[in-house]
């Protein structure tokens, strides 16, 4: 025993010294500084001791230390948040970054990202300017309301309209339309948050416009309906339109507004897409303001748009709230480039990505199959079997719920009907230097080709895939 504890301990001299290693580190020091690799020294080195205290007989040479170390650096410097392939057949993919933004959005950021910008500044006065002019206008002008202004994302956008116009206040809103968004939020709980008190009104499938009116007393502030764009109730059912609402709040002389969600800019259905209620429908239908996403059927980057009437704006721009919720330039910019695609609605399928992906053809995704497959089944030995399917997309990010698009996707199950490797699939193409992220549905790794747009980076690293 006492030979053991000497021959452990005479290894462990045989250790390098943190300095030692420094010393023959110099390229490594200069490219991630020296506390960092002093730091990740020390932590291999530690390793080292606990292998050999634990029974390991070898001393690692000061060249593997280094490299070890090294690779420690590597992998502390790599960015966490990376590009990945969304082949999960979910164009508006929340975990996934939903909407992917334009060149011409990219372009806009990089250029306000990279030197001064007008972000405040008023270049024909010379004074302070407001940095939402640069989206007001078009806000307006899309959507026909006489004001606009814009927050971080559409969560934000309800919370800052309520704590404006309803702080104290009771607002009813149908129970059918008390919706829950991504990560459990629902609506009740940030009309809670907004210091306003929810009235229930109706039942969950059917609501009436007297339900309403019996809600209505000097203590209410606003009527609010909320666009279910998550689910859909079906059956036995019935809703206020919006013209009634409106029409009941301008009876009672108060504000009606309308939550939007993932609203859209533009009848959906001349695309082939399922329709959507459009900002400018609200508007027109009477309500006074309207909120909705930026970052879903839009196409832009995430934000939350309010646009409506001035008096009410102006009371939302001067609620002390807004200044957390607003957007910085990058944002700003990203918006603005992508809000005029929208004036060109004949070339918007070309230049705006979320509707090119929803509007693909199935023909083309077939084609686009047929080139890849040889490249899977190139780099997948006999183990597994490799199939162009038939599938269905849908838009995603509570879009549309109940609606799919026909896609296409390649099926890859293991040649073996008895045995599920989808998992391990999965994780493979997941270790890809640009991941790859499919589903997994009866024992198949499922890659749907609708939002795959990089077909050569894509094919390129199949090579590395190791399963």
């Amino acid at each position: 025993m006492e030979n053991d504890s000497a021959n452990y301990k005479e290894r462990l001299r045989q250790l390098p010294s943190v300095d030692r290693l420094l010393l023959k580190s110099k390229n490594v020091v200069s490219q991630y500084g020296h506390q960092v690799v002093t730091l990740a020294l020390r932590d291999t080195l530690q390793e080292c001791r606990e292998h050999i205290i634990a029974g390991e007989t070898s001393v690692p040479d000061e060249e593997s230390i280094k490299q070890a170390a090294e690779l420690k650096l590597r992998d502390r410097a790599a960015a966490s948040l990376r590009r990945v392939f969304n082949l999960t057949g979910t164009v508006l993919h929340t975990n996934l970054g939903r909407a992917i933004l334009p060149e011409e959005a990219i372009d806009a950021i990089n250029a306000v990202a990279s030197g001064y910008s007008n972000l405040e500044f008023d270049l024909e006065s010379g004074k302070r300017g407001d940095r939402e002019s640069h989206v007001e206008s078009l806000i307006c002008e899309l959507t026909g309301a006489e004001a606009a202004t814009a927050v971080n994302n559409n969560a934000a956008a309800v919370l800052l309209v309520l704590n404006t116009l309803a702080m104290n206040r009771e607002v009813p809103v149908s129970r059918g339309e008390l919706v829950e968004i991504g990560g459990s939020f629902r609506i009740p709980e940030v009309m809670e948050r907004a210091g306003c008190k929810l009235i229930e009104v109706g039942a969950t499938n059917r609501t009436h416009l007297q339900d309403y009116r019996a809600a209505i007393n000097d203590r209410t502030a606003l009527l609010m309906k909320v666009h279910t764009s998550n689910y859909k109730i079906e059956g036995f059912t019935k809703e206020v339109t919006e013209t009634e609402l409106a029409d009941l709040a301008t009876e009672f002389k108060i504000p009606f507004a309308m939550d939007l969600g993932s609203g859209s800019l533009i009848d959906l259905a001349e695309f082939g897409i399922p329709a959507e209620p459009t900002a400018a429908d609200v508007i027109r239908h009477g309500a006074d303001i309207v909120t909705f996403s930026g970052d879903k059927l839009l196409g832009g980057p995430q934000s939350g748009l309010i646009a409506g009437r001035a008096d009410l704006i102006d009371q939302i721009k001067a609620n002390p709230l807004k200044r957390a919720l607003r957007l910085d330039k990058m944002t700003l910019a990203g918006i603005a480039a992508v809000l005029k695609l929208y004036r060109n609605p004949d070339t918007l399928c070309q230049k705006l990505p979320t509707l090119r992906y929803l509007t693909r053809p199935q023909t083309e995704l077939r084609d686009l199959a047929a080139r890849i497959t040889p490249a899977l089944s190139a780099v997948l030995d006999e183990r597994f079997r490799v199939d162009i399917l038939d599938s269905a997309s849908q838009v995603g990010s509570g879009s549309l719920p109940s609606e799919t698009i026909a896609s296409t996707a390649i099926g890859i199950r293991s040649a073996n009907s008895g045995e599920d490797v989808s998992r391990a699939l999965s994780s493979a193409f997941r270790n890809l230097p640009t991941p790859v992220i499919g589903h997994v549905h009866k024992g198949s790794l499922l890659l749907d080709l609708r939002c795959l747009d990089d077909e050569e980076r894509f094919v390129s690293q199949l090579s590395s895939l190791q399963v």
